[in-house]
């Protein structure tokens, strides 16, 4: 079955919701940004703690002071319930995990230079365990209906394919993928429907996808798209993120029926 799985993005210390495709080292004027909470990453930890929704992600954009006190306040408000990512490498995994995440989440330390090295992510798997680890692979498409990894909040395309074969390579060393879709995360513009029904194809472990999710059907959606392997991720169309378009409690009302069904 397909579950909602939460978000907490940070920046700079604040819970925002930008178009991701925006981000950029050399150009942050450029940033769009869609939402500011006025409220601290510790209230969405307390509020998804409140409904079980275990699995959601924290994902800090951009390593700072700010951004680690945003991330360590929302691992203490649910220990053991949230997951991390955002510049975890192998030597700071084991101390994020310490502050009370359930799971570390990497991407751009795997790949040195923009390329895929299987020697960091066996040693980064040997020191914390299989099932502490998930593999971010969020991607951008590419013509001929590929999809490229993209590292560094998405700016660089590194040198490995979003398919069958590299998914279960990685699933190796990892339990769970997490795959934001970068060209339309953010726009509320609608999923990559393409990409959800080939992860439910090539996974062979959990899988979360992120990015352009618009409406509660999207759940269904994704549930047939993916016979029921791929869970989903709602962003910037969340009321709680200032969105219109989609209610959070309905969302929790739509698992509530599903899981009975």
């Amino acid at each position: 079955m397909t579950k909602f799985r939460p978000c907490i993005d940070l920046h700079r210390g604040k819970v925002k919701q930008i178009v991701g495709g925006s981000l950029s080292d050399t150009a942050p004027s450029q940033m769009q940004t869609n939402y500011v909470s006025s409220q601290p990453s510790s209230y969405y930890a307390e509020l998804y703690r409140t409904h079980k929704l275990e699995g959601a992600h924290v994902i800090k954009l951009g390593n700072d002071p700010e951004n680690d006190a945003a991330a360590k306040e929302a691992l203490a408000a649910w220990p053991g319930g949230l997951q991390i990512g955002g510049g975890i490498t192998l030597e700071n995994a084991q101390q994020w995990l310490d502050w009370g995440a359930s799971k570390v989440i990497v991407t751009s330390w795997l790949f040195p230079d923009r390329k895929f090295s299987e020697e960091r992510l066996r040693k980064l798997c040997d020191a914390i365990g299989l099932d502490r680890l998930v593999v971010d692979v969020s991607c951008r498409r590419r013509p001929g209906d590929r999809w490229v990894v993209a590292m560094n909040k998405w700016q660089d395309d590194t040198d490995m394919e979003v398919n069958r074969e590299s998914l279960l390579l990685l699933s190796r060393y990892c339990s769970e993928f997490l795959v934001h879709a970068a060209d339309v995360e953010g726009l509320c513009k609608g999923i990559d429907r393409d990409l959800v029904a080939r992860l439910g194809e090539w996974s062979p472990i959990p899988c979360t996808y992120a990015g352009g999710a618009n409406d509660l059907l999207d759940l269904e959606l994704v549930e047939r798209l993916s016979n029921k392997k791929v869970d989903l991720t709602y962003g910037s169309a969340l009321d709680i993120f200032g969105g219109t378009l989609v209610r959070f409690m309905d969302v929790i009302d739509w698992m509530k029926k599903d899981q009975e069904s």
